[in-house]
């Protein structure tokens, strides 16, 4: 295979996109265990949700060709421009879903194979055929196929039979629940004009831009909630406590800001806060996860008399 023609296909993949979904399953992985995960289930279930990810990145833009011919950010893409037709990159992405079904199976465990079909799925088939271009709220109930990540890392390194665990796993899905509306209304504030032309129905095209804003910010407020979640049911310490005092703050600070914003490219400044934010946020989960056992006192000596 020659260089150009990888880069075609590895570009259907959207490397960076998947990279931060892998990147929070991979956080997943070590948060599910108290010590290092297992190597066998950690490398071959990596390999599988990027597999399983990068097979639905694949198939969005099979579906997607018509709209991402109508969007300057998208216009470029390997299907829209004729470098892969959609019959190739068809047959890649199955390949690519069958790959990690397979690595998944054979490697960590059936629910975890299960939860990372049902995510491939729901972004690829629902999200991308359906709800993108039935609702405004598209994004918001699609995030849920988004969010899954932390749980099929989580689900990859154990059995999760455990009610506490479920719940652990579960909080860190509602984190990047809450987390993908005013990451990506942010984009759509910026590139309203694309989606109005390709007759996407996103918030700022049917309710407008302030309104688009509004939610933004509301989104943010909860979120910075909801990451003081795993400090109260003793997930974690101290230390991912103020990382998320912290992260919370700025995105505050950034998402008022974009009430009144300075100039159109705010929003985009938002965009890629956002991204910053998550990858930070769940850095300090796995360093706190880390350093929690260090900075436990150690218990006291107690005499007993023989």
């Amino acid at each position: 295979m020659s260089h150009s023609v990888f880069k075609q296909y590895w570009s259907l993949t959207k490397p960076r996109v998947v990279a931060l979904i892998v990147f929070t399953a991979i956080i997943g992985m070590f948060l599910a265990v108290p010590g290092w995960p297992p190597l066998r289930q950690s490398v071959f279930g990596f390999l599988g949700i990027w597999l399983a990810a990068a097979s639905a990145a694949a198939i969005n833009q099979i579906l997607d060709s018509r709209i991402d011919a109508q969007m300057a950010r998208t216009s470029w893409r390997p299907i829209v421009v004729g470098q892969v037709t959609s019959r190739q990159a068809l047959a890649f992405a199955l390949v690519l879903a069958a790959l990690s079904m397979a690595l998944l199976l054979w490697a960590t465990n059936w629910i975890a194979a299960a939860l990372t079909f049902a995510s491939l799925i729901g972004y690829a088939v629902v999200y991308t055929r359906y709800l993108k271009r039935a609702t405004p709220q598209n994004i918001v109930i699609g995030g849920v196929a988004g969010a899954a990540p932390p749980l099929l890392g989580w689900a990859a390194v154990s059995d999760i039979h455990h009610a506490w665990q479920w719940q652990h796993a579960l909080l860190l899905v509602l984190i990047i629940f809450v987390w993908t509306p005013p990451h990506f209304w942010a984009l759509a504030i910026f590139r309203r004009a694309d989606y109005a032309r390709a007759m996407v129905p996103m918030l700022p095209v049917t309710h407008g831009v302030e309104y688009t804003r509004w939610q933004i910010l509301l989104y943010t407020v909860l979120l910075v909630v909801v990451t003081m979640l795993p400090t109260t049911v003793g997930m974690s310490g101290n230390f991912y406590l103020g990382g998320a005092l912290v992260l919370g703050a700025v995105f505050l600070w950034h998402a008022w800001k974009l009430m009144d914003p300075p100039d159109e490219v705010y929003a985009m400044r938002v965009f890629n806060y956002s991204i910053v934010y998550l990858m930070a946020l769940f850095a300090f989960l796995l360093v706190d996860h880390w350093l929690l056992p260090w900075l436990q006192p150690a218990p006291a000596l107690v005499f007993q008399p023989g």
